[in-house]
């Protein structure tokens, strides 16, 4: 039976446990030789530019042996108006995964309940969930826990707030966001999160409050791709949620500084920040390529 992963708690707990463990493993070399993928072919169909998403995919496959295709809808009939269902059933024929980016989390459904094959959400406007394993990934490789952590997210309550509100319940971390009015997260991942897990999700509006004592700090741009028309209203409405020293200084002494990049430096992040001891924005990075790997592994032993 095939498995998608569009969303976090697409995911049990014990699943997401075993892929970060994985994960760990692949990252330390172990099954270097391996290759899970040999001979299956996996779509990765962006509607939105990519430098982690699809770079860490494209490389991940061809690490395990597998073969990337990458696609725009303007190469495909897409473009010229063919349905997202028929796409979906085509492609389904030809290959053995895909990986979808778009700006529409309803379209990813609608693929997704379409086709025959894994589909795995790369980034829609409401989810970002292989960025949230990479997270839990890099979380645990420095403070060597998840439980019990808690996490201050600072700025707007977008597809990356949403997927890491997710992954905290999951893992039964603390998760505090701090936003102005009107940028929570999705209101059906916050109920959702709190009726399944004994974690506290908490909305604040004050940066610092947020940031008390906090194990780890995390940021997102405030201007999504999609939403440059909204760009000056949203930066006047983040004035002073920008992660700086002064706001560092509230949480621990051995807090880590997230970011799932691109940043805006200068706006929701300074350079001194970002670029300091604290943080660890690249070995962030870096782990999409493992938890990605370990990810396809898991969705094709499902499938097969």
């Amino acid at each position: 039976m095939k498995r998608d992963f569009l969303r976090v708690f697409d995911l049990t707990q014990n699943e997401v446990s075993g892929i970060l463990i994985r994960a760990s493993e692949l990252k330390s070399g172990v099954d270097k030789m391996k290759c899970p993928l040999i001979g299956k072919s996996i779509g990765l169909l962006f509607e939105k530019p990519s430098t982690r998403t699809r770079v860490s995919f494209d490389t991940g496959i061809y690490q395990m042996g597998g073969h990337p295709v990458y696609m725009t809808p303007q190469e495909l009939q897409l473009g010229r108006g063919e349905t997202i269902e028929d796409t979906a059933r085509t492609l389904s024929r030809y290959l053995d995964a895909i990986v979808i980016r778009t700006s529409s989390h309803e379209k990813l459904i609608r693929f997704s309940e379409a086709s025959t094959i894994p589909v795995i959400n790369g980034l829609s406007d409401l989810h970002h969930p292989c960025q949230a394993l990479a997270d839990l990934l890099t979380i645990m490789e420095k403070k060597g826990k998840l439980k019990g952590l808690k996490i201050a997210y600072i700025g707007d309550g977008n597809n990356v707030a949403n997927s890491l509100i997710e992954a905290a319940a999951l893992t039964e971390m603390n998760i505090t966001i701090a936003c102005p009015e009107g940028y929570e997260p999705d209101g059906e991942v916050l109920e959702r999160a709190r009726e399944i897990s004994s974690s506290e999700i908490v909305i604040v509006r004050d940066p610092k409050e947020a940031a008390g004592m906090a194990h780890v700090i995390y940021t997102d741009v405030w201007v999504s791709m999609g939403q440059e028309k909204q760009a000056e209203e949203k930066k006047r409405h983040f004035k002073g949620y920008q992660i700086n020293s002064s706001l560092l200084q509230c949480a621990r002494p051995d807090a880590i500084v997230m970011h799932c990049l691109p940043a805006h430096r200068g706006e929701e992040i300074t350079d001194e920040v970002i670029d300091g001891t604290q943080s660890v924005v690249f070995d962030q990075a870096e782990n999409r390529l493992h938890v990605q790997k370990a990810l396809l592994e898991f969705l094709l032993q499902k499938k097969d």
